[in-house]
């Protein structure tokens, strides 16, 4: 893997995450409708679930490199 593509995979991690702690944030507030919270509890754990991925993906990797050492 080339180093662009790490760094572009570890900012696009990071953003999943910022992003899951903005939406966290937003249901902290306890003025936020029923509707508003649901939305925003859909968004944070599809942002969760993706950066779960990411890291699995990453963990099949690092295998890979090991498995071939």
């Amino acid at each position: 893997m080339a180093k662009e593509d790490l760094t572009t995979e570890t900012q696009n991690f990071e953003a999943k995450l910022e992003s899951a702690k903005k939406v966290l944030e937003t249901l902290m507030n306890p003025e936020i409708t029923l509707q508003d919270s649901l939305k925003a509890y859909e968004q944070g754990m599809s942002e969760l679930l993706s950066a779960q991925k990411m890291l699995e993906e990453a963990e099949i990797k690092i295998n890979e490199i090991k498995s071939k050492q």
